[in-house]
This record gives structure tokens, C-alpha cells and sequence, in this order.
């Protein structure tokens, strides 16, 4: 087997490097699907985002945002005709989105079709008809054919919400079956985002029905708190305040998973942006969270230029500046980071609490995570990088690295030596020297999308680090019912590892 697989891999390779042109993405198993908003290449300065300055290896998905709907006649329709179209000198905004495949083959680009801005009414009236639904259908059809898009995301903002029925929830899913029922036979995505507030999953969605029409379902999990409820708040709090706060993202994944939707297909949404704040008494000392009273507005970051709203990136590069009063701040409850200058307050999500969430969606099993949106990450890598990103898994680490039950499982596991991956490689790893298990953290370094880098690095580390703690549960379990597994288990994963190894050598991925 081995022997084979030396052969197939260094054949792959050889072919990408004489080929020149195709490139790889993220190196685990899961889904990472990055929401593009078009409409940032109209942000001013270094917080104008073109296409350009994508970078697709980041990436397993790319969503372009947004097409809209054409009521008079049930079809979607381009929101910005000169930006997405070739016709009269447009910028080919779509075809320059497709085209990224060419190079970057594991890429799959879909399009999105709503948004905020685009309402509820519009949508709900079109999916209360058949006729009006297969007119809706037949359009994308067309459309997906015409520009080569590989599927279709809804971002219906929200179904029997915002001028809508409580007919929507029934049609919402029969305008999904219908949808699928189209693709199938062309092999297009369907893919939804989701609303992540109670409230709204309660009404809007029959949520067994979706999962089993669509392919993935995008929870946004962001946007829990904000101006409006005039105290300061996290955006994405992984929990809630009390077990009554039904708003964070672990409720959200636990309701999803009660009620009927597949782990695999949950994509856990990440926000790149922050929430800020003005206090309505600048003298608090100490912010509490769900307490402390603030403004029914907020402030407008100088690229993004919208009240209560505020970029990673706009964020990052005030915390660089050395002559700005911010003080750093961390919410341990919410996993969640926070700056103050006085009577503001920024409450964001860095790399250390998108670290946390990644954990999280791992340990659900989840099929992955999603970005809203890749255009606020600090793509021009202009901040200084953070230290402590990976703080909460260096604690775990400590807590089971002189456990005797790890040191019998890391004679199944087959970890890489950690002086290899020391003196070759900048990868964040475990790794096995002197049979004892170390996590390498890569020194932090300048680098752009340093939030995208983190999820996919915390990928790695998660899927890693799970793998260790079910082979020690494993251990434990067995040593409970005196049952040892036979040698053939170990020598396949032997030869797997092995194999897995030499790819990421002759890819320069690792080392």
C-alpha cells in the first residue's frame, strides 16, 4: 500500500509543479466558505476590497454577495450590473470570481442572493405561488448555466419576518425542494444562511425539512447584539449571560442539532467585524456585559462608514497605532475581546476567540466554518499579530500532557517527531519526542488575513487535538472491558500517516 501511495503522490505533485498553474487550499477535511460583499471595492483608501486581492487558498468555498430578486418577473437579477457584468466596459465581477477555479481547482464559487438590504416582502410573495416559484427556479437555472456559477446560497432575510407571512415557513422549504430538485441533475450547490437568533429559528424555518433539501446550511452566528439594545453587548458571544440568554452561539448549535439538522452540513458563521458602543455614562470603570447602558447609536469605522459597525481590520489597525488611548480587554464568559477608549467600546471577535469557536465547531462536529466577511479581515496585513491566539488550547494541552492515560495512547496514534517539525516546519502542531506529546506554536508573525490563517490553522489543531482525546478516551474504554484493538488497525494508520506525511513534504506545506 505504501508503496503505492509514494508513487500516486509523488506523481500528483510533480504534475501541479510542471503545470505551474494550480494551486491547493486549506489542508483539513472541513469546510471554510468565505462571503465576499462586492459592494467593499467602493470602501475608501486601504479598506477598498477588489477581487484582486482575494486569496483563494484560504478558502474551500467562495460566496459572491449579493444578486437580488426581480419581482415584476419572479428572477434573480445582478444588484450592480456595471460591477458584476462584461456588458458596456463592466468589470466582469462574476466571470473574474469563476475564473479563480482555473487556478485553484478545489475551489467551488457560488452566488448569493438577498441580504439585509434586499428586504423580506419581495421574497415572501414570490414563494407563495408555485407558478411564480418555477418562474423563480427556471431563472437561476439560467443564470447559473450563463455565468458558470457551481450553486446557489438564499440569504432570504427572514422568512415570515420584515413584512413577510407566517406562510413563509411552509413555502420557504417547498421553494428549497423545488430548487433542489432542479440542481441535482447538474450537480449545483444549494446552500442557505440562516438566521442564529431564537426567536427567529422558532418562526422563520422548518429546520429537519431544510437540512435534508439542502447542502449546507450557513448559521450567522453574529449580529446576537448591538446598538439597539442600548447596553453593551457581545456580537458573537460563545455563551450567554445565564442559562436564560438563549443568545450565543452555543445555543444556536445546540438548537440547531435538537431539531433535526445534520452536524455535517451546520457551517458555523464567524464574523470579521465587531460591534462598538458609546456608553451612556463615559465614568463606568468596569463594563458588563447585558448591564452596562449605552447609546441607541454607535460610531462609524473610516472604511466601512456605517453607525454601530466596525471591520477587523479597521479595528486592528487603531490598536496598531501607538498614539491611540484603546485599552485591551477580554470577557472570559462570552469568549469574547473588547477595546475602550473613554466612552467607546469596540466588541469584536480577534483570532484568540475565533480560535475558541473553531474548538467548538469541532468538538460538535460540525461540517465547518463560514465567514461574513472576508473583506474586513486585515487582508492587507497591516496589524501587528497577536500572542495569545492559541491560548485556551495551550491550557488543555498542560492539563493532559503528563497523563498516563495520553502516554498509552500516543503508541496508537503516530504522531510526527517534534524535532522535524521544530527545525523544519512553522506549523502549529502536535507532534511526539521522547514519547511525550508537545504542541508547537509557530511564533506569531505579519501576515495578511490573519483571522482566515487562524481558522484554518485552528482547524488543523482542533481535528488534531480531538484525534488525541478520543484515542485517551478510547484508551480508558478498553482498559474498563480488558479489550486491546489487534495490530492491523495500527499498521494501516501507520501507512495512512505516512502517506499524509510525504504529501504534505513534497507540497511544502508542512515543512
Amino acid at each position: 500500500m505504501v508503496g503505492k501511495c509514494v508513487f500516486f503522490l509523488i506523481f500528483s505533485v510533480m504534475a501541479s509543479v510542471m503545470d505551474g498553474q494550480t494551486l491547493g487550499g486549506p489542508m483539513h477535511d472541513k469546510v471554510v466558505v468565505c462571503y465576499v460583499a462586492t459592494w467593499a471595492v467602493y470602501r475608501p483608501g486601504p479598506g477598498k476590497y477588489d477581487l484582486s486581492d482575494i486569496e483563494p487558498s484560504l478558502c474551500t468555498h467562495l460566496v459572491y454577495s449579493f444578486a437580488g430578486l426581480d419581482e415584476s418577473t419572479s428572477s434573480i437579477r445582478s444588484l450592480d450590473p456595471w460591477q458584476d457584468l462584461e456588458k458596456d466596459y463592466g468589470k466582469a465581477g462574476y466571470k473574474r470570481l469563476v475564473s479563480l477555479k482555473e487556478r485553484y481547482p478545489h475551489l467551488k464559487v457560488t452566488i448569493a442572493i438577498g441580504g439585509w438590504n434586499e428586504g423580506s416582502d419581495k421574497y415572501s410573495r414570490m414563494a407563495s405561488k408555485p407558478e411564480t416559484r418555477a418562474k423563480f427556479v427556471e431563472s437561476v437555472m439560467h443564470f447559473l448555466n450563463t455565468y458558470k456559477f457551481d450553486g446557489l446560497d438564499l440569504d432570504w432575510e427572514y422568512p415570515t419576518k420584515r413584512g413577510g407571512t407566517p406562510e413563509d415557513r411552509n413555502n420557504y422549504v417547498a421553494m428549497v425542494k423545488e430548487l433542489k430538485d432542479a440542481f441535482e441533475p447538474y450537480g449545483y450547490i444549494l446552500t442557505a444562511a440562516l438566521g442564529a437568533g431564537k426567536e427567529t429559528m422558532d418562526t422563520a424555518y422548518d429546520l429537519a425539512r431544510l437540512s435534508r433539501y439542502l447542502d449546507f446550511i450557513h448559521m450567522m452566528c453574529y449580529d446576537y447584539h448591538g446598538t439597539w439594545d442600548n447596553t453593551v453587548g457581545a456580537n458573537a458571544p460563545l455563551r450567554g449571560t445565564s442559562e436564560e440568554d438563549f443568545l450565543s452561539v452555543e445555543y444556536s448549535i445546540k438548537y440547531l442539532l435538537s431539531h433535526g439538522v445534520s452536524p455535517y452540513k451546520m457551517i458555523l458563521g464567524l464574523p470579521m467585524y465587531g460591534r462598538n458602543f458609546l456608553l451612556a455614562d463615559p465614568s463606568v470603570k468596569n463594563i458588563t456585559f447585558g448591564q452596562t447602558k449605552a447609546k441607541n447609536i454607535g460610531f462609524a469605522g473610516p472604511y466601512t462608514r456605517e453607525s454601530g459597525f466596525i471591520g477587523y481590520n479597521e479595528i486592528c489597525e487603531e490598536m496598531t497605532n501607538k498614539t491611540s488611548k484603546w485599552t485591551r480587554h477580554w470577557d472570559n464568559n462570552s469568549a469574547t475581546a473588547y477595546i475602550r477608549d473613554g466612552e467607546k467600546v469596540v466588541v469584536y471577535d480577534n483570532p484568540r476567540s475565533i480560535a475558541i469557536k473553531v474548538k467548538t465547531a469541532i468538538d460538535y462536529g460540525l461540517g465547518g466554518l463560514m465567514v461574513w466577511s472576508i473583506d474586513t479581515d486585515d487582508f492587507r496585513g497591516s496589524c501587528e499579530p497577536e500572542p495569545d491566539t492559541y491560548l485556551e488550547f495551550m491550557e488543555r494541552y498542560n492539563n493532559i500532557v503528563d497523563d498516563p492515560v495520553l502516554q498509552e495512547a500516543l503508541k496508537n496514534l503516530n504522531l510526527p517527531d517534534a524535532n522535524r517539525i521544530e527545525n523544519l516546519s512553522r506549523r502549529t502542531a502536535y507532534a511526539v519526542a521522547n514519547n511525550k506529546l508537545h504542541l508547537r506554536l509557530a511564533e506569531p508573525e505579519f501576515s495578511n488575513y490573519p483571522l482566515m490563517r487562524t481558522i484554518n490553522e485552528a482547524t488543523t489543531l482542533a481535528l488534531e487535538e480531538k484525534r488525541i482525546l478520543d484515542e485517551m478516551a478510547a484508551v480508558v474504554k478498553q482498559n474498563e472491558i480488558g479489550y486491546k484493538p489487534d495490530d492491523k488497525g495500527s499498521a494501516r494508520s501507520i501507512a495512512v500517516n505516512f502517506c499524509l506525511l510525504l504529501y504534505a513534504v513534497l507540497t511544502f506545506k508542512l515543512f
